[in-house]
């Protein structure tokens, strides 16, 4: 690479998103973690390590995460920004149908996301249908003149998309094609749908509705006889009320 290129520094930006950790390891989460392992593997360290740097001192402008696509604005060293783009595949819509009937058919998957988690099995279950969770290869573009793979621009924001992976593990699916909304309101309606039962027409049990114990499905449960001073017994009155009552209580258990 030409001497004059190394040696530019970027022009400095009030505003910038800021890596929040700014030393050591970027990610905390598995799911943030997994992304920056995979990243770490195929991408030039030089450039990775220049990306962290760019990451913590605020040069990324923007960051913007679409089904498919991350579009990013980056200030280097020339006046006007750079362009980011970032694509993997995003699932079809019958793609997501399998992938939320798998999920929902796995109760403590579906209990972590309603609660805003990513199962560390949710990947095992993305491979079985043969297809990945995280991105493999990555299609990536940068209006810098840098021919490196990827350029520190890149790298940046790579970094700070896991940060934001770890406040919210969604964006990894919305990436791929669901969002946080269209998920958990598909696995909600999966729930609601397991806790219907049967509903019975009032008048269908206008017979037995006063009868304790008794169902549409047994109407022939009837109350059996009860001392009619038992609820005096069980809750007995206060002072001489109780020998008052009594009386009027039996006659009304004899009517």
């Amino acid at each position: 690479m030409p001497d004059w290129y190394t040696a530019s520094k970027p022009i400095k930006v009030e505003g910038g998103i800021k890596a929040r950790t700014q030393r050591g390891s970027i990610g905390s989460t598995w799911w943030s973690r997994r992304f920056i392992d995979i990243l770490e593997r195929i991408c030039d360290k030089g450039r990775l390590t220049r990306g962290r740097a760019y990451a913590r001192q605020g040069q990324v402008l923007s960051i913007d995460l679409s089904a498919g696509e991350v579009r990013a604005e980056v200030q280097g060293s020339r006046r006007t920004p750079y362009e980011i783009v970032i694509r993997i595949e995003a699932y079809a819509e019958s793609r997501w149908a399998e992938l939320e009937e798998a999920i929902a058919a796995q109760a403590v998957y579906r209990a972590k996301l309603l609660a805003g988690e990513m199962p560390t099995e949710i990947e095992e279950l993305f491979a079985s249908l043969g297809i990945d969770l995280f991105p493999r290869d990555l299609d990536m573009d940068c209006s810098c003149p840098d021919w490196g793979f990827p350029c520190k621009h890149l790298s940046a924001v790579l970094y700070l998309l896991a940060e934001s992976f770890d406040d919210d593990p969604f964006l990894v699916l919305a990436w791929r094609g669901r969002t946080r909304e269209q998920l958990l309101g598909s696995l909600a309606a999966e729930e609601a749908d397991e806790l219907l039962v049967d509903d019975v027409p009032f008048a269908d049990r206008l017979a037995d509705f006063y009868a304790p114990g008794a169902t549409a499905h047994r109407p022939e449960r009837r109350p059996a006889a009860v001392a009619s001073d038992l609820l005096l017994r069980v809750f007995p009155p206060p002072g001489d009320l109780g020998r008052a009552l009594v009386p009027a209580y039996r006659r009304l258990g004899d009517a």
